[in-house]
């Protein structure tokens, strides 16, 4: 091996949180369950530091490692950001729950890291080996994640459902891959690239490799007809997991979509376009209709998952640096939204008691007229309702397929809005409109009262000036695309 072409320091985030992952397991086997705190507390110390050494050995161009199989790039290093910000919370708002429920374990924080490990080698990963490798990494950690309520029937169907489907989508990408490499002999990104714009690829071979690739990617990111596991997925896992399953691993799958398709497959951009539009409708369409339906508030923020993948995949469709920008701002702001309202379900829940159905929260607004803003701000936010940021997220991608002229694309994105808008307005209606059921108080940490708070009020603040949020997205995503 050259030595050189290893180059650890564009890898020097992901290899100080292998360390502390090592280092927390080793703490945590000598403390007991009462002290269970110092775990936490060192967990949320490493995605800190691991914040700080992202921002301090940042670089406005690619820089690769790993003989080239692993890259630094500015895309990478701010989702990257958005991860450890995302996962920050999900920690935080999920310890008193988790405590309550007597899961709080070092086996959770540890996997929780792993996950976000994974995840990190999947924004980076230039090589499909490496990719496969960081999507399995999240993958396993997120089956044992699900299934560390043993005693719970649920979750362990939830974890049996989510393998067994993952293992088939995980199959479907493996043998696209290996189509892909029969036809031009290489697993580089870069390479594939090459290769298909010399034409010394073979076209029909690479088609049916796409075909299985894009079936694998819309599973990652449940969009329709891979759906199927999101809503039983959510509803099985505790409410802490399914909030973790539908934050930063999206962040994640989003740049992984982008490195294959955009960097590895850009060429066949025409042949995966029309695969995109048919998944981007099902999912908007299918997952607005059936979450009218729900009266399980995680199966209706599952099916309202499925439908921002939807609106996500239109910015994808675009084909064009500006289209993947925003699509890139809407993951970023659906993470956000997402994160304030399981936050809600969280601080509504108790001991022996879970927030999963829309009757849960009635009156929340005479209960803690607080809390039922923020979740306000949320619903307000994913109906696309101004000047919430979930507005913008939605203007950007509508606007990157009119700008290719697919007008008929937009109309049915913005139908679909409004019929989506109905059921988020349904949750507004419970927490303001009914009397409350519950006279139970609403008791939570100041650690997660606090950064929840901070959370939904920047949907507001974003929304008022999204400019700088989607100028970075723009930057990031120019200067990552023209070194390709």
């Amino acid at each position: 091996m050259n030595w050189a072409d290893l180059n650890l320091l564009p890898a020097s985030t992901e290899l100080f949180m292998l360390t502390a992952i090592l280092l927390i397991l080793l703490v945590d086997m000598c403390l007991s369950d009462a002290k269970r705190g110092i775990t936490y507390g060192l967990t949320l110390l490493t995605l800190a530091i691991c914040a700080v050494v992202q921002v301090s050995t940042y670089t406005p161009y690619p820089v690769y490692a790993f003989s080239n199989m692993f890259v630094a790039d500015p895309m990478g290093g701010m989702v990257k950001l958005a991860m450890y910000a995302t996962t920050f919370a999900v920690l935080v708002y999920s310890r008193q729950y988790m405590t309550e429920r007597g899961i709080f374990s070092g086996e959770y924080l540890a996997l929780s890291l792993f996950a976000l490990l994974g995840m990190n080698i999947m924004v980076s990963a230039t090589h499909f080996l490496s990719l496969y490798i960081g999507l399995e990494l999240l993958s396993l950690s997120l089956y044992a994640l699900i299934a560390l309520q043993r005693d719970s029937v649920q979750a362990t169907e939830a974890a049996m459902k989510y393998f067994v489907l993952g293992a088939l989508a995980s199959g479907l990408l493996l043998y696209g891959i290996s189509m892909v490499y029969g036809a031009t002999g290489t697993l580089f990104l870069a390479d594939v690239a090459k290769a298909i714009a010399g034409g010394s690829a073979n076209h029909v071979l690479l088609v049916f490799g796409l075909v299985f690739i894009v079936s694998g990617l819309a599973f990652k990111l449940g969009a329709v007809p891979f759906h199927m596991w999101v809503p039983d997925v959510y509803q099985g896992s505790s409410t802490a997991l399914a909030m973790m399953i539908g934050a930063a691993p999206k962040l994640a799958a989003f740049v992984f979509v982008l490195r294959i398709l955009v960097q590895g497959l850009g060429a066949l951009v025409a042949d995966w376009q029309g695969m995109l539009v048919i998944l981007a409708v099902l999912s908007m369409a299918i997952g607005n209709i059936t979450a009218i339906a729900q009266t399980n508030i995680k199966r209706m923020l599952a099916y309202s998952t499925i439908s921002h993948m939807g609106f996500l995949l239109l910015g994808l469709i675009a084909g064009t640096p500006e289209g993947y920008s925003a699509a890139m701002f809407y993951t970023i702001v659906y993470v956000l939204m997402s994160l304030v309202g399981f936050g809600i379900l969280l601080a509504v829940s108790r001991a022996g008691f879970e927030c999963e159905k829309l009757e849960d929260l009635r009156g929340l607004n005479q209960r803690n007229s607080w809390y039922a803003f923020l979740m306000l701000l949320a619903m307000f936010s994913m109906a696309g309702i101004p000047p919430l940021v979930g507005f913008y997220a939605k203007l950007a991608v509508i606007k990157s397929v009119v700008d290719i002229g697919l007008v008929w694309l937009a109309v049915v994105s913005v139908v679909m809005s409004l019929i989506g808008a109905f059921y988020y307005l349904r949750v507004v209606k419970y927490m303001y409109f009914d009397d409350k059921q519950d006279n139970s108080p609403i008791v939570v940490r100041a650690d997660m009262k606090l950064v929840l708070s901070v959370n939904a009020v920047a949907l507001l603040v974003l929304g008022m000036l999204p400019e700088r949020l989607l100028m970075l997205c723009v930057e990031a995503m120019k200067q990552s695309l023209n070194a390709l």
